[in-house]
């Protein structure tokens, strides 16, 4: 599988990737086995970019990535987590209810300072197993999860110290690379700002659906030469699933709006000749500061099928056809 460099680093990544949610019980229970097996679906498929976090199953997806890679040559593949949340261990029945299906027995606590992302690093390391993280992501920093007061808070914790400790990681390499790992647009926009970013694991924004992204956080990548690391390209499910009843847009139902939008996007899919979900997997890699397109799934077969994506041939002139505006003409 082809590779792209993470900014202006020595790194590289393959151009697909895959995302460790799923195998930490994100909505749904995953059996260790059912893990392990789509791990090894997507190292078979060539896939040699791993991203976790502590937070997807409260360490669940780290133990079984860190299991899973052991064994591996270990300049073969590149791993990513994230640091700013902190667990403590908590009885069953205190276990804060975040969307994971029985994750480990802790609860979380925010820290973006210096000390937290320094205790962060260790503990990904004992809950990993390994002995090299290659880029750490600050995770979920910013209004989206916090709100706009405890996001200055988190932001000013970020900037006084935070991003010290991240640097001082990569300057011993450590880590090779840093940047955010986030479903939002403006705090990437606020922290470049102020401070340069190897690369951002962007969720959502930049898909056929979602183009928030494209206004001022690509020219402004281009321009601090930041990677983009985009996950969420089906939005939900929604690209991929089509408009059907009970379809997702954004974690939650799609409003008719997106609904109409959706099923104009399908008509011009199907007049070119290829299933949407393709199209939508594929936009993100016709942009060159998109280092990877991440997917993730605790099923094999999930895995397999989406992969299949990138085999079907959807010529550069069809992506045009999905700009907003064309979209919104279809409509009509």
């Amino acid at each position: 599988m082809k590779k792209r460099r993470v900014g202006s680093t020595a790194l590289e990544i393959t151009e697909v990737s895959f995302g460790g949610a799923a195998v930490g019980g994100l909505y749904r229970a995953c059996p260790r086995e059912a893990a392990m097996q789509t791990l090894q679906v997507a190292w078979d498929a060539g896939l040699r970019y791993f991203d976790t976090a502590p937070f997807y199953g409260f360490g669940l997806s780290e133990r079984r990535f860190g299991d899973f890679l052991r064994d591996k040559p270990r300049d073969s593949y590149v791993l990513s987590t994230k640091v700013g949340r902190l667990f403590r261990p908590v009885p069953k029945d205190q276990i804060p209810d975040h969307s994971y299906v029985d994750p480990l027995p802790f609860a979380l606590d925010y820290d973006y300072s210096y000390d937290g992302i320094m205790r962060s690093v260790e503990f990904s390391y004992a809950r990993l197993g390994l002995n090299r993280i290659d880029i750490l992501f600050v995770h979920d920093i910013g209004v989206y999860t916090h709100g706009v007061e405890k996001t200055k808070l988190h932001f000013r914790q970020l900037m006084d110290g935070g991003l010290k400790a991240l640097e001082k990681l990569k300057s011993s390499r450590v880590i090779s690379a840093y940047g955010l790992g986030v479903n939002e647009v403006q705090i990437c926009l606020d922290v470049l700002h102020q401070a340069p970013l190897d690369c951002i694991l962007l969720a959502s924004r930049y898909s056929l659906l979602d183009r928030t992204a494209e206004a001022e956080l690509l020219p402004l990548c281009r321009q601090r030469q930041t990677s983009l690391i985009i996950g969420g390209v089906f939005n939900s499910g929604i690209l991929a699933t089509g408009p059907v009843p009970g379809a997702h847009f954004d974690y939650l139902p799609a409003t008719q709006n997106i609904l109409d939008r959706v099923g104009a996007m399908e008509k011009i899919a199907a007049e070119g000749g290829y299933p949407l979900a393709a199209a939508a997997f594929q936009f993100p890699l016709h942009e060159p500061v998109v280092a990877s397109v991440l997917t993730g799934t605790a099923k094999p077969a999930n895995l397999a099928r989406n992969l299949q994506l990138l085999d079907i041939p959807v010529p550069e002139t069809e992506f045009a056809k999905y700009d907003p505006c064309t979209v919104v003409q279809k409509l009509g």
